[in-house]
């Protein structure tokens, strides 16, 4: 359609922008506009909130996996723990480790409602926000 459009003059960047040849791009005509880019806009649409909405639903669990050592599952849910406590963190705005004390992890646990966090698990949750 804009090779219809076209000059009959040919040269040879017309010759080489041509639509009807294959790969060729549209954008790249001689007299059509550039296409816009798409990159870091600093405009956020109206109906997109600022933040990620908690609203989604929780990914189904999947059974842990047996015959391992007792050791194995209290570290695995240790983790789990940090995880969480250290996403809490982040979406209230505490971004540098030195800022998470322990008595603001545990606060921030009681208020997500999940028992009160061990020293190791808060250093878990220090390090996962470094």
């Amino acid at each position: 359609m804009a090779a219809a459009a076209m000059p009959e003059t040919t040269n040879d960047t017309t010759e080489a922008a041509r639509t009807d040849r294959p790969g060729a791009d549209p954008a790249r005509v001689a007299g059509a506009a550039p296409k816009p880019r798409r990159g870091k806009s600093t405009a956020r649409p109206a109906n997109r909130p600022s933040r990620p909405s908690h609203e989604t639903l929780p990914l189904p669990r999947l059974p842990l996996p047996a015959n391992q050592p007792r050791e194995w599952y209290e570290a695995h849910n240790r983790r789990l723990k940090a995880m969480r406590l250290a996403i809490a963190l982040l979406d209230t705005g505490v971004y540098h480790p030195a800022n998470a004390d322990n008595r603001r992890i545990r606060a921030t646990a009681a208020r997500i409602g999940v028992h009160p966090p061990s020293d190791v698990t808060c250093g878990m949750v220090r390090a996962l926000i470094r």
